[in-house]
This record gives structure tokens, C-alpha cells and sequence, in this order.
């Protein structure tokens, strides 16, 4: 039997991430598809619908499908028979593959892995390292699942040891609950049950790579308490309201996975982690006869749509001659199309900003009456002028919202997720308004960007200042100037009582 090689692994695991990058797999295509043809909330509904343009969009243009490329994750099950032909830990064999598909010149990916977490917090550059699993089973090969985590969703993980006596139903219920739409859903619950602390996150992260099939367990029921689990648990979210992008809508999640281990007797570990609508994995197998070969999906597996049947009768709004008079009617829900100029800025950003209003620096930068979008985008390929550049999870910037808003007096800011109670009051009380895109939509908002420059703060890369032009970028509105939210009235509407 041939033995696998380092060559091999760098070169499936760069392949898989490169892969992932711009190809959903084909069960989440059509698990997205039945949602959004089910889907009853019209919001919802041009939610998901962007979400699978953009999809298709990616496929067909090998470019990312959200902008957060991702932390990337590999666990590796080694078989104890395989023939191995390594000379360095798996850990330095693939964080190589991870440098590599991170650098493609033809789709280069996001770094967003910084060093020193809890410092400096300095950019790798390159990605690495990867978030490495291993384990050692029988057999005489390796089997790899690759994917890629947005940290949208990873940032809202749970974990919580229960009382051997309470419901784990309850508990993921309620955790989701006050997760807000942060994760972006619609996505895919991972529950570790069981086990230890590590034992029940790593079984969370893992089970997230198995295959969609709510609908077929449904069909045949459920064999298993965990069969059972999944489906109460799915139900009772959906039945929640939150819905795509918490618009409110029927469909939070498409489908729950669990795996459960041996545990103490004193204890029940539950660990939750969410996948997002930019879920991004592959499966593959080394046995030694080369590196593997990954087949594309279908482009037959998208539904064909065209989004811009949603916004026909879209309000399109010029940046350029924007007044706080015609904010003011802007409604919650509401779909606009914006043309004009407009600012990047995200959590770097922010930061500085509030490091030089401190120090009494001028700014370079004047944001007063302008809008700005936290994005982090990819570095453009070809003639695009920017890469792929969906909105980023505007809760983190909530706690500058007095400085941009009272002080320094922008009047429009665009995101995706829910903001804050005291941000909703800023956004109120200085009659500005709070806009979303759709997070996992990266590649479809980018081609309503039509120029693009870094006007400050370049050493921060992809969290530097920009000045994008756009042309009739969707967005909804969802913090009117009166502080009514989409992300409250929304899943208020859809929610089924329990």
C-alpha cells in the first residue's frame, strides 16, 4: 500500500479550502431552496433569495461567498494502519495548506486570524494557524472534513452544565432565543451533549459537518432520543419567528445536529454552536494514491431566481444628496437601493477613531451627515474593485454608538444584525437610521460597488477606512429615526405560541 504524503495533505487540505470558498454544499442548496419556497414572510423570503443568487453567483465565478473567509478548521481521523510518510506534526502540514489557499492569486481569501489575542492582536497575514482535530481510528487511511467558520456565528457558541434533571430542549431553546440574528440565520445548530467541557465543543463543532436531513428524518421519524431531540428542538425555534437575518419569517433553522457522549453522573455539558448561511465544508479521504479530487456541485441545484423581481418597487436613495428629512420616512422593512458615496468602517476602526477624539487629533476622515458600512471586504481579483464585501455584525460596534452618532454625527449606518437598546435610542435621538444587507450575500453586494479607495488607516487592511461607490445596493431598513426595529417587530409578527 502507498503511503500518504505530506504533498498530499497540503495539497487537499489548500484544494478543500479553496473548494469551500465559493461552493456551498449541495444539501444546504436545496435545504435553502425548500426554504424559500415555504417561506411566507416577504422580507424573509428576499433574504434567503439573495442568499442563493449569491450563491450561484460564487459557484460560477469561484470567488467567496461571504466576505469572512473563515477560520479554518480540519479534523483529521488517522487510521491506525495508514501509512504515513510525514516529518513534521499534522499541525505545520496543514497550516501550510491553510498559507496556500489563503495566498490563491486567482481567489485570494480574507485573512482574519490574529496572533496574540489578548495583546496586540496583530493580523497573521496568511490565516494560519488552522483549528486542528485529531483523532486515531481504525482503518488504513485518513479521512479529513474541512470547512470554514465565519466568526459571525462562532461568536455566539454556548455552553452551559446543566442539572442531569433539566431539559436540553429548554435550555438551546432559550439560548437561541437571546441570541439575536448575529449568526446569520437561516443555518444549521450544532449540540455537543455529554462527555466533558472539551469533549461536548468539540462534538458541537464536528457534528456540524453531517449532512442536512431534517426533512427525511421527519419523513421516516425518529429512531433515537436524539432523532427526537433534533426535531423538538427545530420545531421550537422555527416556531420562535426569528427567521432569515432575524427579519422574522418560518424558517431559523434548517436542520439540528446532536451528538452525545458518556458523562458524569453529577453533570450535563451542552455545548451550541451555530453554522451560518455561508456554511462551507468537505468531506474527503486520503489512501494514499495521490491527493483528493473534489467534485463540484451541480449549478442544476439552484433554483433560478432573480432578485431583482424583490426590489421593483425599492425607494432608491441617493447618498450624495441624503437630508435627514427624507430619513425620517423611511420604514422598518422597507427595501432601499443606494447609490452614491459611502465609508467603510469596522471594530479596528472604531477603536482608533476613539483612540485620537481622546488624544484631541483631528480625524482623517470627515463622517459627519455620511453613511458608513462595516465591512471587511476580500482583496479584489481581476477587474472587480473590490472583493466580495458583505456587512459584518454591527452589535460589536454598539458600544461607539454615542461617539459616531452624538459627537461626531453620522447619520446612516449599514450592517446586519440586531443592535442594542441604547444604540436604538442614539439612532432616535439624532434622527438617523440603522440598514442592513444580507449577511452571507458578499459576493451579490459587491457588484453594486462600482469604485473603491482606502482613505485612511491602511496598515489595517481589510479593516481600513474605504470610500465606496455604489450603485443600487439592497439593503432594508431596520432602526427607523423613531426607533421602531425590524429585528423586534419582525419575529413578534412570525412567532407561533407555544
Amino acid at each position: 500500500m502507498p503511503a500518504i504524503t505530506e504533498a498530499d495533505v497540503i495539497e487537499s487540505v489548500a484544494d478543500g479550502l479553496q473548494f469551500i470558498s465559493y461552493y456551498h454544499p449541495p444539501d444546504f442548496i436545496r435545504a435553502m431552496s425548500a426554504a424559500w419556497a415555504a417561506e411566507k414572510s416577504a422580507s424573509a423570503k428576499n433574504a434567503i433569495a439573495q442568499l442563493l443568487v449569491n450563491s450561484r453567483m460564487s459557484a460560477i465565478g469561484h470567488r467567496p461567498i461571504c466576505q469572512d473567509t473563515g477560520v479554518a478548521n480540519v479534523t483529521a481521523r488517522v487510521g491506525a494502519k495508514a501509512r504515513l510518510d510525514w516529518r513534521r506534526p499534522l499541525q505545520e502540514i496543514v497550516d501550510d495548506a491553510v498559507r496556500i489557499a489563503w495566498r490563491n492569486d486567482a481567489n485570494p481569501l480574507r485573512a482574519s486570524v490574529i496572533a496574540d489575542p489578548f495583546g496586540r492582536r496583530m493580523n497573521t497575514r496568511d490565516n494560519a494557524p488552522a483549528m486542528l482535530h485529531v483523532e486515531m481510528v481504525s482503518g488504513d487511511r485518513v479521512e479529513f472534513d474541512v470547512s470554514a467558520k465565519g466568526g459571525g456565528s462562532e461568536n455566539k457558541t454556548k455552553f452551559a452544565v446543566l442539572n442531569p434533571s433539566a431539559s436540553v430542549a429548554d435550555w438551546v431553546v432559550r439560548t437561541v432565543e437571546a441570541m439575536g440574528a448575529g449568526w446569520c440565520p437561516p443555518g444549521i445548530l450544532g449540540i455537543g451533549i455529554g462527555g466533558s467541557v472539551d469533549k461536548a465543543m468539540v462534538m458541537a463543532k464536528q457534528v456540524l459537518n453531517e449532512p442536512i436531513d431534517a426533512t427525511d428524518l421527519r419523513l421516516r421519524g425518529p429512531a433515537t432520543a436524539e432523532e427526537e431531540l433534533r426535531l423538538e428542538i427545530m420545531d421550537r425555534v422555527n416556531a420562535l419567528g426569528i427567521g432569515a437575518q432575524g427579519l422574522g419569517g418560518i424558517t431559523t433553522v434548517l436542520d439540528v445536529k446532536v451528538r452525545s457522549y458518556p458523562t458524569h453522573a453529577a453533570s450535563l455539558p451542552v455545548a451550541l454552536i451555530p453554522n451560518c448561511a455561508a456554511t462551507r465544508h468537505v468531506h474527503f479521504v486520503l489512501e494514499g494514491n495521490g491527493p483528493a479530487r473534489l467534485t463540484p456541485p451541480d449549478l442544476s441545484d439552484w433554483p433560478n431566481l432573480d432578485v431583482r423581481d424583490a426590489w421593483k418597487d425599492a425607494r432608491r436613495v441617493s447618498l450624495d444628496d441624503l437630508s435627514r428629512a427624507e430619513i425620517a420616512t423611511w420604514k422598518p422593512g422597507e427595501v432601499l437601493l443606494l447609490s452614491g458615496h459611502l465609508l467603510t468602517a469596522r471594530d479596528a476602526a472604531h477603536r482608533r477613531i476613539e483612540q485620537m477624539l481622546a488624544a484631541g487629533k483631528p480625524l482623517p476622515v470627515e463622517v459627519r451627515d455620511r453613511a458608513i458600512y462595516y465591512v471587511g471586504p476580500v482583496d479584489p481579483v481581476g477587474d472587480e474593485v473590490v472583493g466580495p464585501a458583505g456587512p459584518t455584525t454591527s452589535t460589536r460596534m454598539d458600544r461607539y454608538s454615542d461617539m459616531i452618532f452624538d459627537r461626531l454625527g453620522v447619520s446612516l449606518v449599514i450592517g446586519k444584525a440586531e443592535r442594542g437598546p441604547e444604540t436604538v435610542k442614539a439612532i432616535a435621538r439624532n434622527g438617523a437610521a440603522y440598514l442592513i444587507a444580507v449577511g452571507g450575500a458578499a459576493y451579490l453586494v459587491s457588484q453594486a460597488i462600482r469604485a473603491a479607495r482606502v482613505l485612511a488607516f491602511e496598515d489595517l487592511g481589510m479593516e481600513a477606512i474605504h470610500e465606496f461607490v455604489v450603485r443600487d445596493m439592497p439593503v432594508t431598513v431596520a432602526v427607523d429615526t423613531k426607533g421602531n426595529s425590524i429585528h423586534v417587530m419582525g419575529p413578534r409578527q412570525w412567532r407561533i405560541p407555544a
